[in-house]
């Protein structure tokens, strides 16, 4: 078994290429993707968070899995990257929210989530705690880039570190830790 093979979502290429014009260098793998669609299809008229819209790479992949009466938030602070993924997701049950998402998660009083993939700064190294309540009971809350990556900054790998220790140091979650892909984390409410 390989996953060479992964089937890419509807205008995943043609996002790709209008994110390479503007100079967006932070994709998600094809893997998180592919793992991340999946996870959407299991949550039946889901409520989902995305925290990074970016140019909606990932965006593509949690669409595919979502069916006609899920709903989907994605924050991210640059409305440059953001507008390319409303150009190709001009959907009733896609909001778009360009803000600050921590200032954004300390003020959310909506309905909790039956999925957040955290790809962004908030709701991974800053307000976890606020975030992870913000996820329905059996929610499920996916984080990547846990493996060293090339654009990393200097000395972030002590924030993985601690982000992972603050994780497994929780009683209020299960999570599988996984080598695969960028380094996923995987973690269900309980």
């Amino acid at each position: 078994m390989n996953d060479n093979s992964i089937v890419l979502p509807k205008s995943y290429s043609e996002i790709k290429i209008d994110s390479e014009k503007i100079s967006f260098s932070m994709p998600s793998d094809l893997q998180t993707g592919s793992f991340l669609r999946t996870l959407i299809a299991t949550k039946i008229d889901g409520h989902f968070l995305e925290l990074g819209t970016g140019t909606g790479l990932s965006l593509a992949w949690m669409v595919e899995g979502m069916n006609e009466n899920s709903n989907l938030i994605s924050i991210d602070n640059l409305a440059e990257y953001q507008n390319v993924a409303k150009k190709y997701f001009q959907k009733s049950n896609i909001s778009f929210v360009c803000d600050d998402a921590e200032k954004w998660i300390l003020n959310y009083k909506g309905e909790k989530f039956d999925l957040i993939f955290a790809d962004a700064w908030p709701g991974k190294y800053v307000v976890l705690e606020e975030t992870l309540n913000l996820l329905n009971s059996g929610g499920i809350y996916l984080i990547d880039d846990m493996l060293p990556q090339r654009n990393w900054p200097a000395n972030h790998d002590k924030n993985v570190e601690r982000l992972i220790q603050d994780l497994e140091n929780r009683t209020d979650i299960q999570l599988t830790k996984m080598c695969w892909s960028t380094g996923l984390i995987l973690i269900t409410k309980k």
